[in-house]
């Protein structure tokens, strides 16, 4: 077993992958939240049919949200926060190494009727994207983004779906 470990984690190197930040930008897409901090929860389900619903979400700059995403569908489904380069980097990472697991703070990885949360502050304005960066769930247009104002009001659009 411990061999396996070894070489496990020999392979991850070789290939590039590595546990913790992968490579993300942090400050460029926010930082991760304080669970005493949550101004609302959102919940998004992901699905086989290669969607997030919802898709477009709305937020506050400095806001914190809570994530509740839930896998509806029968494949391994992630959501993860990035930059658009960001997210389309790590795709091909995981087109070459399928099996790679990995788990930062802006992301989940769930298996078919899974959930659990992120928890996440947007402490810049401007568009933050999300996508499934399982193997051709990207290509397939698994994605979606969160628009970040300056503004303090929230689209009645984007209402939260409970207070904390």
């Amino acid at each position: 077993m411990l061999l396996v470990l070894v070489q496990l984690t020999s392979t991850a190197i070789a290939s590039g992958t590595h546990s913790g930040g992968h490579g993300h930008d942090d400050a460029a897409i926010g930082r991760p939240g304080d669970a005493a901090d949550v101004s609302r929860t959102i919940a998004i389900d992901m699905n086989d049919d290669m969607r997030f619903s919802p898709a477009n979400l709305q937020a506050r700059q400095g806001e914190t949200i809570r994530f509740l995403i839930s896998n509806s569908g029968k494949l391994k489904h992630e959501f993860v926060l990035g930059t658009e380069k960001e997210l389309r980097q790590h795709y091909e990472l995981m087109k070459k190494n399928p099996e790679m697991e990995h788990s930062d703070p802006n992301m989940i990885t769930l298996a078919a009727a899974q959930s659990g949360e992120v928890l996440w502050q947007f402490s810049k304005a401007g568009k933050i994207d999300f996508a499934c960066l399982q193997p051709g769930h990207y290509d397939a247009g698994m994605k979606g983004k969160v628009q970040v104002s300056k503004s303090r009001t929230i689209s009645a659009s984007s209402a939260p779906a409970h207070q904390h």
